[in-house]
């Protein structure tokens, strides 16, 4: 079976433990959703680098932990890019109680939910979004 997730370093790296065991995860986390994964890349970085594309992209001048992009075609299964601020997770962590490696995995999935079609601009939204990550990072955590 080939490689369908990858972890890559665009200024900032990732002192996560079992990363195969994470990637694994999300893959399971699209079969659960009955999506076909064909390739996702996760790019960590810094709040600047972060700030830059959401500048440029978004036109949001804000800082933020995660950037979805979704690249996919009608002739293939689900393709992204995810950009996440190790800075911002890790503050995210502090201000919410939270252990560091929960918080990163919250938003590693998080990022992989809105690919499968998952939104959380309204409150109903939030909801269903945060029950998804729960969920998948109990799967995980057990």
């Amino acid at each position: 079976m080939r490689q369908k997730v990858f972890f890559s370093y665009a200024d900032s790296g990732l002192p996560l433990r079992n990363k195969t065991a994470v990637k694994q995860s999300v893959v399971h986390l699209f079969t659960q959703e009955g999506k076909t994964l064909d390739t996702l890349q996760y790019v960590f970085c810094t709040d600047a680098f972060l700030l830059a594309l959401n500048q440029q992209y978004l036109q949001h001048n804000t800082f933020t932990d995660i950037i979805t992009f979704d690249l996919s075609t009608p002739d293939s299964g689900i393709a992204g890019e995810i950009y996440i601020s190790v800075e911002r997770v890790r503050e995210n962590s502090t201000l919410h109680n939270t252990h560091w490696e929960e918080e990163i995995l919250r938003v590693i999935y998080h990022g992989a939910l809105h690919l499968c079609g998952y939104r959380d601009k309204k409150k109903a939204e939030q909801a269903l979004m945060r029950s998804k990550e729960d969920f998948y990072l109990q799967q995980y955590l057990r």
